[in-house]
């Protein structure tokens, strides 16, 4: 409908200011309005094919539109001031320029009001599509900002629900599994000491339920040692399979090298996926432009995760955060019996290491 407006406008520009009996003209004129379509797909090529109407005739609706376009879509400041330029000479030159002789210019048309005014119609839509580019771009950084801002928040309640669990789950191996222990040893004990039947089966029955709890326990600390991620368990958690959907999502480009099995326990399937969602936002926060490589690979017992991105393009904007993002990692990293390190790389860009061993997490 927009596009259809402006051809609109621009065929009535042509109409009021473009004589029947003047074909160059007319022919410059209705074809600077038939490419206006063109201006978002070729916003170069269909300001080009718009001059000859600025230049032939009056009809300049349709250049302003073009021009407009091109600075709204152009980022090369260089670009847009030669074009401003080329459509201020257009419109400045008189009309059929090429039939004047030079003692027939008035001299109100080689006035200071004649160039001031052209100069003023081809700034007019550079600096509005300026404007409105400035406004687009500065509307997508600060969605960037909420996705980050509540991102880390989430990252951040996660990390904090992973350390009370895993301060639970060694208050449960350390005290309550060791005391269940020292009770069944000594049902054992009692057991095979008394010669009371009585005595021995109730001896028997505590042996049976004290071991059938530690069993309880253990799963309950795998299971808070390995959970952390989510604020509950009962929503599907993230594997090795979902990585391809997390790299392909992420908004920045990156390659997955990828040479794991899909038989590692749970557990450290979670935290190479939470390493690599973890470090791919902070190239997107932190690295606007920049390009990542995800590596995954098995050495022997341990397996290794590397998140490398190149040197950003543009500047990052200084966003909030409690820098909680890594500290959560590490503190995965170490429940599950490895490692985190992270640290710039020589070209500019930044390094995500993680070592786990292969059986963490069946403990």
């Amino acid at each position: 409908m927009i596009d259809a407006a402006l051809v609109l406008a621009a065929l009535v520009d042509v109409r009021v200011n473009v004589s029947p009996d003047y074909e160059q003209g007319m022919a410059c004129a209705l074809l600077a309005a038939l490419v206006l379509p063109l201006r978002r797909h070729l916003p170069l090529a269909a300001f080009l094919l718009t001059i000859p109407s600025a230049l032939f005739t009056d009809a300049v609706f349709a250049p302003l539109a073009a021009l407009y376009t091109l600075s709204s879509l152009d980022h090369r400041r260089s670009l847009l001031a030669l074009c401003g330029l080329l459509y201020a000479v257009s419109d400045f030159l008189p009309w059929r320029w090429w039939e004047l002789r030079a003692d027939s210019f008035a001299a109100d048309d080689l006035g200071i009001a004649p160039v001031a005014y052209s100069v003023a119609w081809a700034t007019a839509p550079v600096f509005l599509g300026q404007l409105v580019q400035a406004r687009r771009e500065l509307s997508l950084r600060l969605a960037e900002i909420s996705e980050a801002r509540e991102h880390e928040r989430l990252l951040t309640a996660q990390s904090v629900l992973s350390s009370e669990r895993a301060q639970l789950a060694r208050e449960m191996h350390d005290v309550v599994a060791h005391q269940v222990s020292l009770i069944a040893v000594q049902a054992g004990a009692l057991q095979v000491g008394t010669r009371d039947e009585e005595t021995r089966q109730a001896a028997a029955t505590i042996r049976r339920l004290s071991v059938q709890t530690l069993e309880e326990l253990r799963h309950m600390v795998s299971v808070l040692r390995a959970a952390g991620s989510r604020p509950t368990e009962l929503t599907p958690q993230p594997s090795l399979a979902d990585l391809r959907r997390l790299v392909d999502t992420s908004g920045i480009e990156a390659e997955l090298r990828a040479d794991l099995p899909g038989t590692l326990p749970p557990p450290v399937q979670r935290a190479v996926y939470r390493t690599v969602q973890e470090a791919l936002t902070n190239v997107r926060k932190h690295a606007p432009g920049a390009t990542a490589t995800i590596g995954l690979r098995r050495e022997g017992g341990t397996v290794r995760v590397t998140v490398t991105n190149t040197a950003p393009t543009r500047p990052a904007l200084p966003l909030p955060g409690a820098h909680h993002g890594l500290i959560g990692l590490r503190q995965r990293a170490e429940l599950l019996g490895g490692t985190v390190t992270t640290g710039p790389t020589a070209d500019g860009g930044y390094e995500l290491r993680l070592e786990l061993p292969t059986d963490a997490g069946r403990q």
